[in-house]
Formats: structure tokens, sequence, C-alpha cells
């Protein structure tokens, strides 16, 4: 265990201990690896307002908060903000770290309220919607960063799926990992941000298997794809924007009318 989760290219995550990770696993990543390699280009400065969105079980908020300084908001969706907050008064977090459930598609916080967003795996389950990026810039301040780091891919798959590839791609939901080149233009596209970066972890297959290797060696599908893949297509990615000051956000509910006004049901 302690092998598997200490790492020179991590040295930020490596002092965590490995039985606190694991007690707070949910999903396919190494948090605090992501977490880490993504504020590697992010300007995180004590005091600031960041939105962790889908925290899972909320390592990266604490280790955020612990790291930089920063206050976070860990939101998410399946994960219990009742166990978070345990997490979080035992890690000493409670004056930096705030678990809530929030649905990533309807937000409840005011508009420009935080100076970043990062999401940390998660941001595949629901960024690749076109008008995703609008809804989500409206939270963030003009000049402020958005970062995602996730389970990526080294180039686009298209079909047929490359035969070493095929039983994965067919027993997971794989079909929304994208490259850091598809981040980079749909981000760019949306004119809402400037991509500082958008690129793919050196050898992150290898964390990736290593991962899997600590924390679900039952998956044996998965192991088996990496392995025969050996980073040709699978990887880790990240993209980081920034906000841009003259950036048109959409505004999806406030825009409608909200006062009824009663009329005639039928003509005369």
């Amino acid at each position: 265990m302690e092998e598997y989760l200490s790492s020179n290219r991590f040295p930020r995550a490596s002092r965590y201990h490995p039985e606190w990770i694991l007690a707070g696993v949910s999903g396919g990543a190494n948090p605090l690896w992501l977490a880490e390699w993504l504020t590697e280009k992010m300007d995180l400065r004590p005091g600031m307002r960041v939105l962790d969105l889908g925290c899972g079980r909320a390592l990266s908020s604490i280790f955020l908060h612990r790291e930089f300084g920063v206050q976070v908001w860990a939101a998410d969706l399946w994960f219990s903000p009742a166990e978070n907050a345990q997490r979080v008064r035992d890690a000493g977090a409670s004056d930096g770290v705030f678990p809530l459930r929030a649905d990533a598609k309807a937000l409840p916080f005011a508009e420009e309220f935080f100076d970043a967003v990062v999401s940390i795996d998660a941001f595949m389950y629901y960024g690749t919607d076109d008008l995703y990026l609008s809804n989500l810039a409206r939270f963030v301040k003009p000049g402020g960063q958005i970062g995602i780091a996730l389970a990526g891919l080294e180039r686009e798959v298209d079909e047929p799926v490359p035969a070493h590839l095929a039983e994965w791609w067919s027993a997971e939901p794989v079909f929304c990992l994208h490259s850091s080149a598809w981040w980079r233009r749909h981000w760019e596209r949306s004119r809402l941000v400037d991509v500082e970066s958008a690129d793919s972890l050196a050898e992150g297959w290898k964390y990736w298997r290593r991962w899997l290797q600590t924390v679900a060696p039952h998956n044996e599908v998965e192991m088996r794809a990496l392995d025969a893949d050996a980073g040709r297509y699978i990887g880790y990615v990240r993209a980081i924007g920034r906000r841009r000051a003259d950036a048109q956000v959409l505004d999806p509910y406030l825009s409608i009318p909200a006062e009824y006004v009663a009329k005639p049901l039928l003509r005369e």
C-alpha cells in the first residue's frame, strides 16, 4: 500500500497517510495525485473561494485547503455531505472546507462567487454538454480559473474501437472520455475562457494502473486494457481556462419570466 500510494512525482500527495486515502476512495483515480498535478498550473492563493465540483468524499477539497490555504466548497451529488463534514472535521479543516450536496447543472451559488473552480475526475460526466461551460462560468469571477483533471484519452477513439480496448469499451461508459485537444477545442469555441493549458500526464496510464491495483484489484477488464494499451490511448488529461472579462455567460434560469399572469383560456 505504501509503495503504491507514494510517488516522487507527487510529493505533496505522498505526505498523506495511505489509510486515510483508501478510506476516502470515491472513483477511478487518486484524487490527490490529480489535484496536485492540476494545481501546478493554477494560481491558488490563501483566502480564495474555490468550488471543488464533484468532490467525491472530499479528499481533494481537504488537500486544496491544507496545501494552498483556500476556502473550498466541496460539492457532490452522489456522496453524503454529512460523511464529508465528519471527514473534514477529523482533518481539522472545518474552518475552510464546506461540504454540500449539489447537482453540477443546478448549482446554488451567486454569480461570480468563486475565484476558481476545480473538478477532479468528474467533469466528463456533465461537462461535455455544449452549453455547460456557460452555465458554470457565471459562478466564477472574471479572470478566475476553471481547471479539470480527469481520466481521458491521448487521442480520440474512432469507430471501430481498437481491438485491445473493445472489452473495456463495451463494459464501461467510457464514451464520455476525451483527449486534451478535444477539451481545448470544446472550451475555445465557447469564447468564455482563454485556455491556458490542455495536456496529458506523462505516463498517466501507469498511475491509473497503480491506483486500480491498490483499490480495485478485481477490475481485471480495465487493468488488461491499460496493460495492452500502454499509453497509446488511455491516460489522464487536464485543461485550465481563465474566464474572459467580456464573456457572455448563459443565465438558464433567471432569463425566463417567473411571474404568472392570468389570461383568458378560450375565445368568446
